[in-house]
């Protein structure tokens, strides 16, 4: 059987569906890579467009609010817990929601998200496309300088 082909197992041709499991693996995706990222503005930006849209589509619900694991300044913080399909999801919280939810104190520890077998650049279209938000190229790369020797004039020579 040395002649046998082998097919990529991968179906990159259809697109998937836009489901509330697959939005919230989606989400799981880029919020794990987020954490790790060099630059995670645009991440956590989709991870927000996309779980306020779910939101909006009452597909996902505010459960309560959090302290935060890791407050800003050393200030204690709280953070809104969203529930998307069977994954838990923090926000930052708005005004309304301190009077509207109630809080459930410290983060749980011993819960832990499902596994999510999903690529970054699949999840990345997926929620770009559910939620409408894709990358603004106004921070332009600065190409990389070439190098000029340095100019030495006589001493008493003007420049």
């Amino acid at each position: 059987m040395p002649n046998q082909r082998y097919t990529n197992q991968r179906n990159t041709e259809a697109p998937m569906q836009s489901s509330i499991e697959n939005l919230s693996r989606a989400i799981f995706t880029v919020n794990r890579h987020a954490k790790t990222a060099p630059d995670p503005k645009f991440l956590y930006t989709l991870k927000r467009q996309a779980l306020e849209k779910l939101l909006a589509e009452g597909k996902a619900t505010k459960k309560g609010l959090h302290f935060s694991k890791n407050p800003k300044n050393s200030r204690q913080q709280s953070d809104v817990l969203v529930s998307a399909g069977e994954y838990f999801f923090h926000l930052p919280p708005t005004k309304e929601d301190f009077s509207e939810l109630p809080h459930l104190g410290e983060l749980n520890d011993h819960y832990r998200n499902p596994k999510a077998n999903m690529s970054l650049s699949v999840a990345k279209t997926l929620l770009q496309q559910y939620a409408n938000y894709y990358p603004t190229e106004d921070k332009k790369q600065p190409g990389k300088k070439t190098y000029q020797k340095p100019i030495f004039k006589r001493l008493g020579e003007s420049y």
